[in-house]
């Protein structure tokens, strides 16, 4: 994927707090919590794209570069990268702010495929 320094400098589409309730047996946030944070962010901003229910039809190329630490903050930014006749390619990325300072790292990127779908 793309080698990154900061993040995007506009409005995360979704920003989020671990919490404990996320955690894995490791004291950190579950791959799978963060995956479903990334597809929300996603999904929001293709079901506004799209004015319809867009589920996540496909994903690709994710990385999960470092944990998410629970009582971090978690901020996802999307973009659309690709446009077919009923479906969106999103990219995604996702980085923490320190709780008590911050640091900022980035923490999974990926892309989803989202079908707008309905009338």
């Amino acid at each position: 994927m793309t080698e990154a320094t900061a993040p995007p400098e506009r409005a995360p589409d979704i920003r989020v707090t671990a919490m404990a309730a996320d955690a894995n047996p490791y004291g950190t946030a579950f791959v799978g919590w963060l995956f479903g944070q990334m597809a929300l962010a996603g999904g929001s901003l293709a079901s506004r794209r799209t004015g319809k229910r867009a589920p996540v039809v496909a994903a690709d190329g994710f990385q999960f570069t470092a944990p998410v630490v629970i009582g971090e903050e978690l901020s996802v930014w999307a973009e659309v990268v690709g446009e077919g006749r009923t479906s969106l390619t999103i990219a995604t990325e996702a980085w923490t702010r320190d709780r008590h300072g911050e640091a900022l790292a980035r923490v999974a990127e990926g892309r989803l495929v989202f079908v707008g779908v309905g009338p």
